[in-house]
């Protein structure tokens, strides 16, 4: 392949871009008390700070649409989890008069539909401890549902361009119709969720006597249900949705407003919703974009796949971006491996490797504990309340369910395209 220049600039963005995604990988530095968000925020202010780009190029690299549209579903998830919502929701499920497994298969495909429309990280969040209480209430062992609502709501957030914060990204920069996406991804997640209900479905029992003495009280502060508060963020949802789908309104703008409605409250301060919003995952992303655009600028990107083509590797087409797209979701996480490839997606047919990248990278996230976010929060709240779920535990879960349903995928995708 030809060779760029590597000057001085070209060889500092460089390392700065390794360095960010070595923290990926390890999920911080070495020594250094940081995690991904404070590695990828430092990574940035490097290449600011020693000149490689000016603030001003630094923010033109950052997609602004796509952290609106995330602060907005924040936002709308912030109104549902103050309401109550998702906490009556978890407890009528439990309330059901259901043997385990089919309470078990509610529990999946409530989360699934859930965090299609939320995000599946806050349905995470508001729903374990709750899910946890519930189970020790019907002396259920609660491992096996924990484990459903993680994969759940990582399936689940599959089926729409809102889902997730990666798909939020593919959707934006892509330009993927909303309606169109969802009418592809439905079919692979729905069965992907009742793939995930076969394989759990034994695991679904009474707990063993003595086996949930070890289980201490939620100290989570649940809100009481609010039924006005829920109907406003439903409300606001659904019209969101029927904009997306019958409107060419832009999805960021539209969001904006809605949760700008939501904002007009006489219940909830705005800085009960504003502690709510993720904002580490937003500085997450506005790092990541800085990095990736500086090193986009220097040529490398452009050079390293024109010769993975010279190789016969074409990372657009179907295949190797499924491949590449597995891989790079297990070893730096979902939202920075879209990152990478996304400009690579954004080269061929969207549609097609739109779909293949919102798929894999959030069907991937099943695989390990640190495989998403939605994992992580799952066994941290099971932790606080005495469940044990370590990563040999999940992965006894996670590795198999991710297979299948990569494998499902693999044979959706191969049949439409």
């Amino acid at each position: 392949m030809s060779a760029l220049p590597w000057d001085p600039q070209t060889t500092a963005v460089v390392a700065i871009f390794a360095v960010v995604y070595l923290g990926m990988v390890l999920g911080g530095l070495p020594r250094l008390r940081l995690d991904r968000t404070g590695v990828a925020l430092l990574g940035a202010i490097a290449i600011v700070g020693l000149g490689e780009q000016s603030v001003e190029e630094a923010a033109q690299g950052i997609h602004l649409p796509t952290i609106l549209l995330l602060f907005s579903f924040m936002v709308i998830s912030a109104q549902m989890r103050l309401g109550g919502f998702y906490a009556a929701v978890t407890r009528r499920i439990a309330a059901l008069p259901l043997s385990p497994a089919l309470l078990l298969g509610v529990v999946i495909f409530v989360t699934g539909a859930l965090s299609a429309v939320f995000s599946n990280d806050v349905v995470c969040l508001a729903v374990a401890p709750v899910l946890v209480q519930a189970c020790l209430a019907r002396r259920l062992d609660p491992v096996p549902f924990l484990l459903a609502l993680a994969c759940a709501s990582n399936i689940g957030s599959a089926a729409t361009l809102i889902g997730n914060p990666q798909n939020m990204l593919i959707g934006e920069v892509l330009q993927l119709p909303f309606g169109a996406y969802a009418r592809n991804a439905l079919p692979p997640v729905l069965l992907s969720l009742l793939l995930l209900w076969l394989m759990l479905a034994r695991s679904a029992r009474p707990a063993a006597p003595g086996a949930l003495g070890a289980l201490v009280p939620a100290d989570d502060e649940v809100p009481p249900y609010d039924a006005w508060q829920t109907g406003k963020g439903l409300a606001v949802a659904a019209a969101l949705v029927a904009v997306f789908l019958f409107t060419d309104w832009p999805r960021d703008v539209a969001a904006l407003v809605g949760a700008g409605v939501l904002l007009l409250s006489q219940r909830f301060h705005s800085s009960q919703m504003m502690g709510l919003v993720d904002w580490e995952l937003l500085v997450l992303f506005m790092g990541l974009f800085v990095v990736n655009h500086a090193l986009q600028h220097t040529g490398v990107t452009a050079q390293t796949v024109a010769w993975l083509q010279a190789q016969g590797l074409h990372l657009g087409e179907p295949g190797p971006l499924f491949a590449s797209t597995l891989l790079l979701s297990n070893l730096v996480s979902n939202v920075p491996a879209v990152m990478l490839l996304l400009p690579v997606a954004a080269g061929t047919d969207p549609a097609v490797t739109g779909l293949t990248l919102a798929l894999v990278s959030t069907l991937a996230g099943n695989l390990l504990i640190v495989g998403s976010i939605a994992n992580i929060i799952v066994v941290d709240a099971a932790r606080r309340q005495g469940v044990l779920i370590d990563w040999r535990r999940h992965a006894r879960t996670g590795v198999p369910v991710t297979l299948a349903t990569l494998a499902l995928t693999a044979g959706w995708l191969a049949v439409i395209h």
